[in-house]
This record gives C-alpha cells, structure tokens and sequence, in this order.
C-alpha cells in the first residue's frame, strides 16, 4: 500500500487517541508485575493494545461508514470522502486484527483465548447506537476491558484490585464519550440513532457523565485501597479529579464549543497522571 494511504488510514482512526488508554495498559502491566521493567511481554502487550484499539476504530469507521457520510461533522472521513477505499480499510483492519491476536498469543494461553472475544465486542459496539443509549457504556466496557486484558496477559489470572481499575477506566471513558456526543444531538434525533444526549437532552447528558465520572472516581479509590497503592499513587488520583471536574466545567448545555479540549486534552493528560503516579508510587517502593 503506498505510503500515503497509510497516512490516510492513520489519520482516519485517530491513532493518536492510543494514548487514552496505553497508560492504564501500562500500570496494569507493571502492578502485575510487581516492579517496573521493561521485557518483551511489555513489547507484546504494547503491539496487543495498538493492534486492538486500531482493529476497533478501523470497524467502527467500516461499519458506520453511510452514517458517517451524512453527519455533517464526520463526512469528510477518509472513507465517505473516498480517500481511502473500502477494500483498503479492510486490509488494514484485518492486518492489525491478525497483530492483535499474534500478540495476545505470545503473552498468555488466556490473553490468546479471550482476544476472538475482545474483536467480537469491538464489531458489536459499533451497532449499540443503533438501538440502545447505553452504547457509551458499552464503549466504555470495551476499552476498559484493556487493563484487565494486560493483567491477565502478564499473570495469566483475574485479581480483584485490577477488576476495579478496568470498571474505573470504564466509566471514565462512558462519562466522555457522553460528552462528546452531545456535539451529536441534533444528528441523532434525526436519524433516529441513540444517545444519552438524543434520548435525555445536553443537560441531563451532561448530569449523567458527571455522575458517570464520579463513579469512576469511586472505582480508582477502590483500586489504591484494594492493591495497597501509596502516597503518590492517591496524589494521582486528586489530580485526576480535578481534570474531571474542568472537564465538566468547561462545557455547558448552552456552550459547548470546548468539546474537543475537554476530550482530547484533558482526557489524554488524565491518564498519563494516572500512569506517572503509579510508577512513581512503585519506584518509591
């Protein structure tokens, strides 16, 4: 495939937005472990996650790929837009489908076991909003699933403490996918697609990923106590509080023009806090 259609297909999932997740891969990955090193079952479990997390964004566009060409904000995708073709997205999804598995298969007899699983969940989100406004939840157990996948890569095994991380990481991600489709409301209604924002209205929305959001928050407390995690570790936490409240408070159902910053900034910079806590927490240790 030339050069540039790769760009293209990049560009079309958003790559960058790996780094939601990656760092909460990365702490279950060294709590598993016990200390912080760098081997190849870190160098698996990286190439795992960016297999996966493409796989699933590459499905999303392919299967919402006519919805897409008729919301204004998303028709000038690369595949309503033709920069890319169907036949080419596919290629790609399936190459990084087949790196996911490889990957899951050179960790653990369970992470290989369960990674059909994980594909099936990522092709099923992408029909809930067709039919539920649970959907953000359902998203949110998809990608909170990461955690609780490279723990169980690592040790082979399921521990409660790292149970409680991926149910955090579940409804953070719930609580701002709920955000983001507020910039969706109008379309949704329209089309007849399911939302919290569509079924409830921006306000409630709003309310609901709060509360969401405090939900997680609970989690991740549960987590520091369960895993006996230290100082630095709960410092983290305050931390990531208050990046969950601006996230809130930067958005109103009158204003919602700071969609993308309370998305991608505050959200990208969340979880690196998370992650640098806990290593440094670890390293004190």
């Amino acid at each position: 495939m030339p050069l540039g259609k790769i760009t293209v297909f990049l560009e079309m999932i958003k790559f960058e937005h790996t780094i939601f997740a990656l760092p909460f891969v990365y702490m279950a990955v060294f709590l598993a472990e016990g200390q912080l090193i760098i081997n190849h079952n870190l160098i698996w479990i990286t190439l795992a996650m960016v297999g996966a997390r493409t796989t699933a964004m590459s499905l999303n566009r392919i299967i919402d790929r006519y919805i897409d060409a008729e919301n204004p904000r998303t028709r000038s995708r690369a595949l309503p837009k033709g920069l890319i073709s169907l036949v080419e997205a596919w290629l790609y999804t399936i190459g990084f489908t087949a790196l996911f598995i490889v990957s899951a298969y050179q960790l653990s007899p369970l992470a290989f076991k369960i990674s059909p699983v994980c594909v099936l969940a990522f092709v099923f989100y992408s029909y809930t909003k067709r039919f539920t406004w649970l959907s953000h939840y359902v998203l949110g157990l998809t990608i909170g699933f990461a955690p609780l996948s490279a723990w169980i890569a690592i040790s082979n095994a399921i521990d409660t403490g790292i149970v409680l991380l991926s149910l955090g990481v579940a409804l953070w991600v719930a609580g701002f996918d709920i955000i983001y489709a507020c910039d969706d409301f109008d379309f949704d209604r329209t089309t007849g697609l399911f939302s919290i924002p569509a079924r409830f209205g921006v306000a409630r929305a709003l309310t609901v990923s709060a509360i969401t959001h405090v939900g997680a928050m609970v989690f991740f407390i549960l987590t520091g106590i369960i895993l006996m995690l230290g100082v630095s570790y709960w410092i983290g936490l305050i931390l990531a509080g208050i990046l969950m409240f601006k996230q809130h408070a930067a958005i109103s159902p009158i204003n919602l023009s700071k969609i993308n910053f309370a998305f991608f900034n505050l959200n990208g910079t969340l979880s690196i806090v998370m992650f640098l806590a806990t290593i440094l927490d670890m390293g004190i240790r």
